[in-house]
């Protein structure tokens, strides 16, 4: 292994200029796939529960936001820590809006990571036109 592969990740904090919630916001990690179908995203929240992720889906731009709970971490001194604890937030311009359909989208949060499918709408998908005779 190198040296690079050994060094931790720095962790990111989201740079708001109009914050509305005190306290430090963390950005997460996503991959993203896009297939014939739509689009899929995975998103890293560790230690987020399903009852505290907010997606959201508006003027083309999809919100992610989670909350860790804190009450476990509360009088802790880590000596060491990797995964951020706090508030997660992330937004994507997605293309075209019409081009998903609002109402398939779907999310559902698995061991730490939160999957969201956005489905091709059906009027955007290519589609044979019959050529009459």
């Amino acid at each position: 292994m190198t040296q690079q592969e050994l060094a931790a990740k720095e962790k990111q904090e989201v740079q708001e200029q109009n914050q509305t919630r005190p306290g430090r916001a963390y950005v997460p990690d996503v991959d993203i796939r896009e297939d014939e179908n739509g689009m899929s995203l995975w998103v890293d929240m560790p230690g987020v529960n399903q009852q505290h992720v907010k997606v959201n889906i508006e003027d083309n731009v999809l919100t992610i936001e989670g909350d860790v709970d804190l009450t476990p971490y509360e009088g802790l001194r880590p000596l060491y820590t990797e995964y951020n604890i706090g508030r997660f937030v992330r937004r994507f311009t997605l293309p075209q809006t019409s081009r998903f359909d609002p109402e398939q989208v779907t999310a559902r949060m698995a061991f730490g990571v939160l999957e969201i499918r956005l489905p091709i709408a059906e009027a955007a998908k290519p589609r044979r036109i019959q050529v009459a005779g």
